[in-house]
C-alpha cells in the first residue's frame, strides 16, 4: 500500500484567528523605544504611519486575534495551502526521518507573503487610507503588496532593493502587472535615497527608509512592512495552524520545525504556533531559524537596541543587529538581506527556545537542487537556506539511526531566480565574504540605547 504525499483542508478549515505568541511567553520581549525620548514605544508613536487596527496588534497580549471575514474570504483564492510529504527526498536521503514541507508557494505571488499583505491592505483601506508604500527585498513581498492593493482599490509604492532590481525584472513586471509603481533602491526620490547613493547594490535597510519617508511625507499614505513587526507575523501563522491539522491527518508530530530567518516573517508563520503548543503542554520540539552566512544576524550580530532602517526614521527595535547602516554582500537571497531580524524572535533566540544556524550560498543551492530533482518543485533561494537544515537534520537521523520528524516552512517558489540557478549549475555562484570590519564599524554607529540583558 502507497503512503499518502499531501495533505489538504477544505476552504472551511482555514483559520479564524491568528496565534499571538506574545501572549504565552514566560515574559514580553523588551519594548521599542522611540529614539527622541527613549520611552517605550506607545500608539501614538505609530499613527502617522499605521492604521489603528494593526497597531492594536503589535501591543495586543490576547493569545488568539479574530481573522476578519474579508481576510478570510481573500485567502480562499490559495488557502489552505498543502503539506506534502517529502518522500522522493526521504528516499534520496536513505534517512529513517519524515519530512514535511508546507507548501506556500501556490498563492498568486508564489510566496507566503500575501498571508499579511491582505489584512494590512484591508485594515488601511477600512480607515481611509488612498496609497501603500513600501519596501521589497527580492520582489516576494513587493508583488504581494501590489496584489493586495489591487484587491482592496489602494495605491501600491515600491522601493526595490538595488541588486535584486536588476537581478529579477520580472517580479518588477508582477508588481507592475498589479497596478503597483516600483523604483530601483536607492533612488534619487527621497532625500533618504540621495543620502544613500553610494551604496548602489542597495538594501533593505535603505528602502525601508525611503518608504517610510514617502509615507510620512503623505497624509493619505501608510507604510507596509513585510516582516519584523509583530503584527506581520501574527498574520503568518495561518501557516502553522493549518499545518498543526494536516499533521493530525498525517498521524505526525514534528520533532523539528526550519525556517529561514530575513526579518522573521517565514519561520514565525511555520513555528509560532507549535512553539504555543510546546510552551502549554511540555513537548521537546526543536526550532531551527536558517539564515545567510553573508548576513548572519542571529548568529553573530549584537544584541542591542538598533534603527530598523538606515538612515533612523523608525523606533529602536531590541534585535540581534549587523549595524543599521551595514549594506550586506549581493548574495541571491534578497529576501534575507537584512541588517536586523523580528524583536520578539531575537528575544526567543537570546532565550535559548530557538537554535539558529547560518548558511553559506552555495550550500543552499545545492539543497535546493537536490530537492528539485527529488520533489520537483524549484524552490525560491531563501527557503534553499532551510532545506539546507532539513537535510543535515535528516543526515544525521541517519547517522543515529533514529526516527525523526522534521517541518519545514517552503515559503515560495524560485521561478524568478533561475539566473541564480544558473550561476550555480555553471560553478560561477560563490560564497561571498562576510565583511567583518565593515559589521563591527556598523556597530560603532549604533545608537546610545539601554543595554539588553
Amino acid at each position: 500500500m502507497s503512503e499518502q504525499v499531501r495533505f489538504s483542508l477544505p476552504e472551511s478549515e482555514i483559520p479564524t484567528s491568528w496565534v499571538n505568541i506574545a501572549a504565552d511567553l514566560p515574559e514580553p520581549p523588551p519594548a521599542p523605544l522611540n529614539p527622541g525620548t527613549g520611552e517605550p514605544l506607545g500608539p501614538d508613536d505609530l499613527a502617522a504611519i499605521f492604521p489603528m487596527g494593526l497597531i492594536e496588534q503589535e501591543v495586543s497580549a490576547e493569545p488568539e486575534i479574530e481573522i476578519p471575514d474579508e481576510v478570510r474570504e481573500a485567502y480562499k483564492l490559495w488557502r489552505p495551502t498543502p503539506l506534502i510529504r517529502a518522500l522522493r527526498l526521504e528516499r534520496a536521503l536513505d534517512t529513517p526521518a519524515r519530512i514535511f514541507y508546507k507548501y506556500e508557494g501556490g498563492s498568486p505571488a508564489g510566496s507566503h507573503k500575501p498571508n499579511t499583505a491582505i489584512p494590512q491592505a484591508f485594515y488601511n483601506k477600512r480607515e481611509g487610507v488612498r496609497k501603500l508604500s513600501t519596501e521589497t527585498g527580492a520582489g516576494q513581498w513587493g508583488s504581494a503588496l501590489a496584489l493586495a492593493c489591487q484587491l482592496f482599490e489602494l495605491e501600491c509604492e515600491v522601493f526595490m532593493v538595488g541588486v535584486s532590481y536588476d537581478q529579477k525584472p520580472y517580479r518588477r513586471a508582477m508588481i507592475e502587472t498589479w497596478g503597483g509603481t516600483v523604483h530601483r533602491s536607492p533612488s534619487d526620490l527621497t532625500d533618504a535615497g540621495r543620502s544613500q547613493a553610494e551604496h548602489s547594490s542597495g538594501s533593505l535597510g535603505i528602502a525601508i527608509s525611503e518608504a517610510v519617508e514617502v509615507a510620512a511625507s503623505n497624509e493619505d499614505t501608510n507604510y507596509s512592512l513585510g516582516s519584523v513587526l509583530n503584527h506581520v507575523c501574527l498574520h503568518q501563522t495561518v501557516i502553522g495552524s493549518e499545518a498543526i491539522r494536516q499533521l493530525e491527518l498525517a498521524g505526525a508530530y514534528p520533532d523539528v520545525v526550519v525556517g529561514c530567518v530575513g526579518g522573521g516573517s517565514n519561520f514565525a508563520g511555520i513555528a509560532y504556533p507549535f512553539l504555543r503548543e510546546k510552551i502549554r503542554r511540555g513537548l521537546q520540539t526543536r526550532f531551527i531559524a536558517a539564515e545567510p552566512s553573508a548576513c548572519p544576524t542571529l548568529t553573530r550580530g549584537a544584541y542591542r537596541y538598533d534603527f530598523g532602517d538606515t538612515v533612523g526614521l523608525t523606533p529602536l527595535l531590541p534585535m540581534y543587529t549587523l549595524g543599521h547602516d551595514f549594506v550586506p554582500p549581493p548574495v541571491h537571497s534578497g529576501g534575507l538581506r537584512y541588517h536586523g531580524d523580528a524583536p520578539g524572535l531575537c528575544a526567543l533566540v537570546h532565550n535559548g527556545m530557538i537554535e539558529a544556524r547560518a548558511i553559506k550560498q552555495t550550500s543552499a543551492f545545492d539543497a535546493a537542487v537536490r530537492f528539485a530533482r527529488s520533489e520537483g518543485i524549484i524552490p525560491a533561494p531563501e527557503p534553499s537556506h532551510a532545506l539546507r537544515v532539513v537535510i543535515d537534520e535528516a543526515e544525521q537521523a541517519k547517522q543515529a539511526g533514529e526516527e525523526r520528524t522534521i517541518l519545514v516552512n517552503l515559503c515560495g517558489h524560485g521561478h524568478f531566480d533561475m539566473a541564480a540557478y544558473q550561476a550555480y549549475l555553471a560553478g560561477e555562484l560563490e560564497d561571498l565574504e562576510f565583511p567583518e570590519s565593515e559589521m563591527e564599524a556598523a556597530l560603532e554607529r549604533l545608537p546610545e540605547a539601554p543595554a539588553l540583558s
